[in-house]
């Protein structure tokens, strides 16, 4: 677009702002805009669509998604430090940058759309800070906000678990939410070396797309009930774990082996499960 080349390099402006990352907001920056660009390839077409980005940081995530055919970004920034650059990036690609300086865990997105881009298409791409990744991703699949998909970049490890198969040993709770609303993949895996400043673990994006019939409100506060109290004692039997909701008896409801542990238990299996505490 025009104005975003003449643009300095991200780490030269973070240079003249004498910024640096904050451990106490997980922040690690992905400064090279050909992995950034790689990202917001796996993300398209963004023809049209409004993006949500979290935690832009210096922005070089949002530079790429301000070059892509996406109608709108709206970047979310907790930091303050970070605004003035962002609000450069906004002036170099007019009317197509929103940028909100606010929590995540707390802001509404889907208000967010509504008043800036109403009816268009909504994506979700972003690095996200890895102190609040996982609370983040569940308020987006069970929360107001409806993406058509999302493009999340997280710790190799939680990536792992959102994706795991049952019988995995990184299948868990995280699995079980997630795959429930929507499918979900690994699609790039990125090392500590390529963020500033290194983290102590690799990172990976995984593609998200909500599924066209997900479980309703009721059902999904029933899941995460179930989940709870089965992975908070994964090694136990359900009819132990489960005890508090009616253990073997609520199994047998939901045709689900008693004798049996959370990690063997599919997402069908916990769905029912679910269906059977709800009533």
């Amino acid at each position: 677009m025009s104005g975003l080349e003449d643009l300095p390099p991200l780490r030269e402006a973070l240079a003249a702002e004498g910024l640096l990352a904050r451990k106490s907001f997980g922040q690690h920056f992905l400064l090279d805009l050909n992995l950034t660009r790689k990202i917001v390839r796996l993300a398209a077409p963004l023809d049209g669509a409004v993006v949500i980005e979290v935690g832009p940081g210096p922005g070089g995530l949002t530079r790429a998604l301000l070059e892509s055919d996406a109608a709108l970004v709206i970047a979310v920034e907790k930091d303050p430090r970070f605004l003035p650059l962002l609000q450069e990036l906004a002036d170099a690609a007019p009317g197509r940058l929103v940028v909100i300086e606010a929590d995540a865990l707390t802001v509404d997105e889907a208000a967010l759309v509504a008043a800036h881009a109403p009816g268009r298409p909504v994506r979700v791409i972003a690095n996200l800070p890895y102190n609040v990744g996982t609370p983040l991703l569940i308020k987006w699949l069970t929360g107001p906000l409806r993406p058509a998909a999302m493009h999340l970049m997280f710790q190799k490890e939680v990536a792992q678990r959102i994706a795991a198969a049952v019988g995995s040993d990184a299948y868990g709770r995280l699995s079980v939410i997630s795959q429930a609303v929507a499918e979900a993949r690994i699609a790039l895996t990125l090392p500590a070396r390529a963020f500033t400043p290194p983290p102590k673990v690799d990172s990976a994006v995984i593609e998200i797309t909500p599924r066209a019939q997900g479980p309703s409100a009721a059902l999904l506060a029933a899941l995460e009930t179930v989940t709870a109290h089965a992975f908070g004692q994964r090694r136990k039997m359900l009819r132990s774990s489960l005890k508090a909701l009616g253990g073997a008896a609520l199994c047998e409801a939901a045709g689900i082996d008693a004798d049996a542990r959370a990690e063997t238990i599919p997402v069908s299996g916990f769905l029912a499960l679910a269906e059977a505490v709800k009533g």
